[in-house]
């Protein structure tokens, strides 16, 4: 798998998402190439264009947000 080859990714929906048609997001991590990224998109419409960061720019999120930061 290719770094924008994202068929093979497990794509988990946020605990946050429900089926009342809200802000829905996926997240998948990929461990490819070396440095792991992460990998996000809409969960309503899979076939849109998603985006990827570098896992410790997702862990920085992580972490503010848990803190009340974000």
């Amino acid at each position: 798998m290719t770094h924008t080859d994202t068929t093979a990714l497990r794509w988990f929906k946020s605990s946050y998402s429900d089926s009342g048609g809200g802000q829905c997001v996926e997240v998948a991590v990929c461990p490819c190439s070396g440095e792991r990224s992460v990998h996000l998109r809409d969960s309503k419409d899979t076939g849109l264009a998603g985006f990827a960061v570098a896992g410790w720019v997702w862990e920085g999120f992580v972490r503010g947000t848990v803190a009340g930061q974000a």
